[in-house]
């Protein structure tokens, strides 16, 4: 009886062990054993959770349209960080070319008190004042050319023309947008972004995560620069000669199509825009896999801090009520339809809010990331038409 006892006692402490170790087990491996998974810290579903977007027109919070406005572009300005020296243009044409029913130009000016650049110019023969386009390239992963995806260039290698009209086949269906918006009469005019063509240098891709860090560790921001100098390149081309100030539109592809509706709503001398295969929410790109998880190309893009107040279609809704048309393509693996479309229907209760929906045009497009030749005639008959009802009156603007 004893023994029985005995064995039954042993038996009893095994099994409280083995409960007891398996306890300990568990909870020594309920812990966060991972902090990161698909490039996303794994909490990241309530990090989406919590953004609410305070400073969004769409909270109806805000009694005031204008007084909205002036908030709202003092934050996204705020995000920019530092901002850079200002100095004069002090503009100079080093090259010039006869293309038939206009000119295209070299002229180098500064763009900041930090940088002069190379600019691209287009400038119809035809007399008169005209209308003007910024013309804002893409990203592309694509370096040794950046003004050149959207003028063709002259006077440069032949590696360079080649590189470029090879781009604009792929992408832009054969034409050079600055060259074919000069025969409509419009003054077009591109310039890189920093570590782009003539202002790259050495591994321009692995290059880009060293170049946000140490702009933020230099008390700036790289996107805050390129939005920087694209308003002084606005107000640069709408102070051009033959431009007429009240028509000056931006237009760009992928983050040409994200410089585009960042500088209409930041910027007093741009009057329209089209905007081509860049927008969504963030909650439809912070997805595991999307192209602006992986770093890269969301360096150039990404502002301090700015996510915490406003989504993309609450900047871009701060050009409310100028006329801007966004493009997007229904099969771009960049940019998922729905995340665009449910941007696209925020930004429309903001302009019909201020009684000016037909001024905001969105059109999709059975087509990937491209900006090609139906959409162009489209957006070039859509600019016309908004053109024609703006005032053409002389500038009084100083000329350069």
């Amino acid at each position: 009886m004893n023994i029985r006892i005995c064995i039954k006692s042993i038996a009893l402490a095994i099994l409280v062990t083995i409960i007891c170790q398996n306890y300990v087990l568990a909870q020594s491996t309920s812990y966060q054993t991972i902090g990161h998974a698909n490039k996303l810290p794994i909490w990241y579903e309530k990090m989406v959770e919590r953004q609410t977007y305070p400073l969004s027109w769409t909270h109806g919070t805000f009694p005031d349209f204008d007084a909205w406005k002036q908030q709202a572009r003092a934050k996204v300005i705020e995000s920019f960080m530092m901002s850079p020296p200002f100095v004069a243009f002090d503009p100079v044409v080093i090259g010039e070319e006869d293309r038939g029913t206009y000119i295209a130009r070299k002229v180098v000016l500064n763009i900041t008190g930090d940088s002069r650049v190379l600019a691209l110019i287009t400038v119809p023969k035809s007399p008169g004042l005209h209308p003007a386009v910024l013309l804002l390239h893409d990203h592309g992963g694509k370096f040794d050319i950046g003004k050149e995806k959207v003028i063709k260039p002259f006077e440069s290698s032949a590696a360079k023309l080649k590189s470029a009209t090879d781009w604009v086949g792929i992408y832009y269906g054969g034409r050079f947008l600055g060259d074919e918006l000069a025969k409509k009469g419009y003054v077009c005019m591109a310039v890189d972004m920093l570590n782009w063509s003539d202002r790259s240098g050495p591994d321009p891709d692995g290059v880009q995560q060293a170049l946000a860090s140490n702009f933020l560790n230099l008390g700036s921001s790289w996107p805050g620069m390129i939005a920087y100098e694209d308003m002084r390149a606005a107000e640069f081309l709408a102070k051009y000669e033959s431009v007429d100030s009240t028509r000056v539109a931006a237009m760009g592809l992928s983050v040409g199509g994200f410089r585009t509706w960042q500088i209409a709503a930041m910027s007093p001398y741009i009057s329209a825009g089209v905007s081509v295969c860049w927008m969504s929410t963030y909650v439809g790109l912070m997805v595991p896999g999307n192209n602006q998880t992986k770093g890269s190309s969301a360096y150039s893009m990404t502002h301090p801090g700015l996510a915490q107040y406003l989504d993309y279609a609450d900047v871009a809704s701060i050009a409310c009520p100028k006329p801007v048309l966004f493009i997007a393509g229904n099969i771009d693996p960049l940019f998922p339809k729905a995340a665009t479309e449910n941007a696209w229907a925020k930004m429309r209760k903001v302009w019909e809010s201020q009684n000016a929906g037909d001024k905001l045009v969105t059109k999709m497009y059975d087509a990937p990331h491209e900006y090609n030749l139906q959409m162009q005639n489209d957006a070039f008959t859509w600019l016309d038409k908004v053109f024609k009802m703006n005032s053409t009156k002389s500038s009084t603007n100083e000329k350069f």
